[in-house]
C-alpha cells in the first residue's frame, strides 16, 4: 500500500524562525570555509608557482580544486538524499580539513595539485550541502532572503580571502594559506554537529530502503568532465589541437558522456536525475550557473596577475583591490534575495545580471599597462553587481523547478554546472593566458613561466615593460573570451519564464508517475 504522504512532500518537520537562524549560523560558517580557501590561495599563486614550479602549472592549482568539487557535487547531493544531510555534511568537512593539512605539506607542484583536488572533493560536499539544507528547511517563496544571505558569504570570503592570503604571502610562508583552514574548520564541525541534529536521517540510513548509489554514473561523470577540462587546458599549449592526445581526449569525452546519459536514464537512484532537465527553467538556470562560474573564477584567478605584475601591487594589496567587485556582489545578492522574497519575482535579475557581466568584461578588455587602479575598480563594481544578480537566483530557479524528493540531486546538478563553468573557465583562460605570455615575452630568454613579482623588479626597465605588456595582453585575451560566454548567457536569460515560487503549503513539481504508481496511490485512498 502506498504511503499517504505525497512522494514530493519533504519529510523535514517545520522549523521555527529561531531554529532556522540557529541552523543558518552553522551553514554560513561552512560556506565561508569552502569559499575562503580558494580566495586565500589566489594572491599566493605567483609566489607558489615560483617556488614549486612554473607558470605553466598556475591554472591547475585552481583547476584541480574546481574539477574535483565539480565532479563530486552531484554525488554529494545524492548521498544527502539517501543518508541524510548531517552525516554527509560532516564527512565533507572532515575530508576538506585533512586535505588542507596535506596541501600545506606539499613538496612539489604535483603533490600540491593532488591535495588541492582532495580539498575540492570536500568543498563540493560543503557547497551542495549548504544549499540542500536550506532547500529542505525553507520553502522557495521564503528562500530568497536566506539564500541571498548565503550567497553574500561568497563576496565576504572573496574580500577576506585575498586579504588573508596576501598577508600570509607577504609575511609568512604560503603554506599557511592552507593551515589557516584548521581553526575555522574545527569550529564548523562543532557548530554543524549541533545545529543540524534536527534534520532527518535519509531513507537508506534508517533502513527504510536499500541504498543504491550510482557509482557507475559518478565514475562516468568524472571521466567526461576531466577529459573535457584537459582538452581546454592542453589544446594549443601542451599539444596541438589535431594531435592524437587531444583527439583521443575528445573521443573519450563524447563516449563517456554518451555512456553517462544511458546509465542515468536506467539507474534506480541516478547521481544526476535527467528528469530535472525536462524543465526548461531548470536547464536555463543551469546554463546561467555555468556562465557565472566561468566568469567569476576566471576573473578572480587572473586579475591578481595584472595587479601584481603590471600595477605593482603587493599580494596583500591585490587582495584589497578586489574589494569593489566583492562588496558590489554582496550588496546585490542581499538586495536580490529580499526582492525575490517580497515580490516572488525573479526573471529580471538574470537578464540584468548577464547584461552587466557583458558590459564589465568589454570594459576590462580595453585596459593597458597604464590603466589606473581607480578605473579597474569601477569595472570591478559593475562585474560584481552582475555576479550578485546571478549567484543565488540560478540556484533558486533550479530548486523551484525540481521535485522535493530530488532537491539534493537537483542542487548538486546546478552546483555542478556552476563549478564546471569555473573549471572550464580557469583551464581554458589559463591556457590562453599562458600561451600569450610565453609567446610575447619569449625574447627575454630564460623560463618566463617562473617569473615572480619580486624577480620582475630586478630586471632592466625595458625587460619589465616587455613582460608587463605580455601580461596585459594575456589578461585582455581572457576577458574577451569571458565576455563572449557572458553574451551567450544574456541571450539565454530572456527565455526564463516567471514561474510562481512555492510557499509553505504548496507542493513541489511532481515527477511523472508510472501507471503502476498511480494505481497504487489510488488504491490507498
Amino acid at each position: 500500500m502506498a504511503s499517504a504522504t505525497p512522494p514530493d512532500t519533504p519529510a523535514t518537520p517545520a522549523f521555527t524562525p529561531r531554529e532556522i537562524t540557529l541552523t543558518m549560523s552553522g551553514l554560513i560558517i561552512a560556506m565561508l570555509l569552502a569559499m575562503l580557501d580558494n580566495m586565500i590561495v589566489a594572491p599566493a599563486l605567483p609566489t607558489i608557482v615560483g617556488d614549486l614550479g612554473g607558470l605553466n602549472h598556475l591554472a591547475w592549482v585552481t583547476t584541480g580544486y574546481l574539477l574535483a568539487s565539480t565532479a563530486a557535487t552531484p554525488l554529494w547531493g545524492k548521498l544527502g538524499d539517501l543518508y541524510g544531510r548531517r552525516i554527509t555534511f560532516l564527512s565533507a568537512i572532515g575530508i576538506f580539513l585533512l586535505a588542507s593539512v596535506l596541501a600545506g605539506l606539499a613538496q612539489d607542484m604535483a603533490q600540491l595539485i593532488a591535495f588541492r583536488a582532495l580539498q575540492g572533493l570536500g568543498a563540493g560536499g560543503l557547497m551542495v550541502g549548504v544549499l540542500a539544507v536550506i532547500a529542505e528547511i525553507v520553502p522557495p517563496r521564503e528562500r530568497g532572503k536566506y539564500q541571498g544571505m548565503m550567497m553574500a558569504v561568497m563576496p565576504v570570503a572573496m574580500i577576506g580571502g585575498p586579504l588573508v592570503g596576501g598577508f600570509i604571502t607577504d609575511h609568512l610562508s604560503w603554506r599557511w594559506a592552507f593551515y589557516v583552514n584548521l581553526p575555522l574548520g574545527l569550529v564548523t564541525l562543532v557548530v554543524c554537529w549541533y545545529t543540524l541534529a534536527r534534520l532527518p536521517r535519509g531513507a537508506a540510513a534508517t533502513g527504510a530502503t536499500r541504498p543504491r548509489i550510482d557509482w557507475t554514473g559518478a565514475a562516468l561523470l568524472t571521466t567526461w568532465i576531466t577529459a573535457l577540462v584537459l582538452i581546454t587546458s592542453w589544446g594549443g599549449a601542451e599539444y596541438a589541437w589535431a594531435s592524437p592526445q587531444i583527439l583521443g581526449l575528445a573521443a573519450l569525452t563524447v563516449a563517456a558522456f554518451a555512456a553517462f546519459v544511458l546509465v542515468e536514464r536506467r539507474a534506480a537512484e541516478p547521481v544526476m536525475p535527467l528528469s530535472v532537465f525536462r524543465s526548461a527553467n531548470f536547464t536555463l538556470a543551469g546554463a546561467l550557473a555555468l556562465v557565472v562560474g566561468f566568469v567569476m573564477f576566471g576573473g578572480v584567478t587572473f586579475l591578481p596577475q595584472y595587479q601584481q605584475f603590471v600595477q605593482g601591487s603587493s599580494a596583500t594589496n591585490s587582495g584589497l583591490l578586489l574589494m569593489p567587485m566583492m562588496i558590489a556582489a554582496m550588496v546585490m545578492s542581499l538586495a536580490g534575495g529580499q526582492f525575490i522574497s517580497r515580490t516572488g519575482r525573479y526573471r529580471a535579475l538574470p537578464i540584468a545580471g548577464t547584461a552587466m557581466l557583458v558590459l564589465a568584461l568589454a570594459l576590462f578588455a580595453t585596459i593597458d599597462t597604464g590603466t589606473s587602479r581607480t578605473v579597474t575598480a569601477g569595472y570591478m563594481v559593475l562585474l560584481g553587481l552582475g555576479m550578485g544578480c546571478l549567484m543565488q537566483t540560478t540556484t533558486l530557479i533550479a530548486q523551484n523547478s525540481a521535485p522535493a524528493r530530488d532537491i539534493g540531486a537537483a542542487t548538486g546538478a546546478v552546483t555542478f554546472l556552476r563549478n564546471m563553468g569555473g573549471s572550464l573557465g580557469v583551464s581554458l583562460l589559463g591556457a590562453l593566458y599562458t600561451s600569450h605570455v610565453t609567446r610575447e615575452a619569449g625574447e627575454l630568454g630564460g623560463d618566463v613561466t617562473q617569473m615572480t613579482p619580486e624577480l620582475l623588479k630586478s630586471l632592466p626597465e625595458r625587460a619589465r615593460e616587455i613582460f608587463q605588456e605580455a601580461v596585459t595582453g594575456g589578461v585582455i585575451t581572457t576577458f574577451w573570451w569571458a565576455g563572449a560566454v557572458a553574451a551567450a548567457g544574456f541571450v539565454l536569460a530572456w527565455f526564463i519564464r516567471q514561474v510562481p515560487l512555492r510557499g509553505y503549503d504548496e507542493p513541489a513539481p511532481r515527477k511523472s508517475r508510472t501507471s503502476g504508481e498511480a494505481m497504487a496511490e489510488n488504491s490507498s485512498k
